[in-house]
């Protein structure tokens, strides 16, 4: 009955009535998107130093201090106890060093007299002296392309985009993402993921040569790069989209503990690529780039 008086209802209606509301509905769908759209693009992305906050009985204040000084040597940032670092290299000739300084207290007034005490050294190693506890620096550098870098870091992430050079990082309680990077690359880190994205086809330099113990990798390759890969992990999880890195060695280890090891040349071999981790996945993918 019910089937029936619908197909009733939509003879009254008629075919032109029936067109006229799908149009509708299409058009209020699409404006209804539009919409969407433009919020997405108004809204403002987070800035670097713009993340005050506050959980009831303590505050936090922002400081954002930035110099820029000669580009000679090699750049050494140390992020101290509680400090990421980020990395981007541009067409520059001199090194930007932009550090968020952060402290926290029970109100405004104690937090900016932490903030009022802590020094950024920025000559030699970039690092931040200051009260016992209470606060954090964490840093921005934007670089010449060609620069080298030693970076150090506890309880914050190590970003590294659009540089070639000497590249060596750790950071303990920090993930490391890795993109466009190139020269001879080593790093490492503990309690975190890494995040490599290769560009172009294929190594420019020595080498790349990443790990990390407790966390995940994942893995960008360009279709056609051309690079010696080895990758795996211990007590983790495999997954590739690319057919030529096949496991080579998978052992199951007191039952639940897996090892899957990949040593592989792709498109005719090239500079070594190693990425590996311990109790953690491992996901490669593709790029078009």
């Amino acid at each position: 009955m019910k089937t029936a008086s619908f197909i009733l209802s939509i003879s009254r209606i008629g075919l032109a009535g029936l067109l006229l509301f799908i149009c509708a509905g299409v058009v209020l769908s699409q404006a209804k998107a539009e919409k969407i759209a433009v919020k997405a693009e108004q809204k403002p992305s987070k800035e670097f130093c713009s993340n005050n906050w506050s959980n009831g009985d303590k505050v936090s204040i922002s400081d954002l201090r930035e110099v820029s000084v000669p580009a000679s040597g090699t750049l050494k940032i140390d992020g101290g106890r509680n400090g990421g670092i980020k990395v981007i290299g541009e067409d520059r000739t001199d090194v930007l060093i932009r550090s968020c300084v952060q402290a926290w207290g029970s109100n405004d007034e104690v937090a900016r007299a932490i903030v009022s005490n802590i020094r950024v050294n920025t000559s030699g190693i970039v690092k931040a002296d200051g009260p016992e506890d209470g606060w954090s620096v964490s840093y921005e550098a934007r670089v010449p392309k060609d620069s080298n870098l030693k970076l150090n870091a506890h309880n914050g992430g190590i970003s590294i985009k659009s540089v070639e050079g000497s590249l060596e990082f750790e950071t303990t309680n920090g993930g490391v993402s890795l993109t466009n990077v190139a020269g001879d690359v080593r790093g490492k880190t503990t309690n975190g993921g890494v995040n490599v994205s290769l560009y172009g086809n294929s190594w420019r330099g020595t080498g790349l040569d990443v790990a990390t113990t407790n966390g995940g990798v994942n893995l960008t390759v360009p279709q056609g790069y051309a690079a010696n890969i080895e990758t795996g992990t211990v007590n983790g999880g495999f997954k590739s989209d690319i057919p030529e890195l096949n496991v080579t060695t998978e052992n199951v280890l007191g039952g639940y503990r897996k090892s899957v090891e990949i040593r592989t040349a792709i498109n005719g071999g090239g500079a070594p690529i190693r990425v590996t981790t311990r109790n953690g996945g491992v996901r490669i993918g593709t790029s078009t780039n």
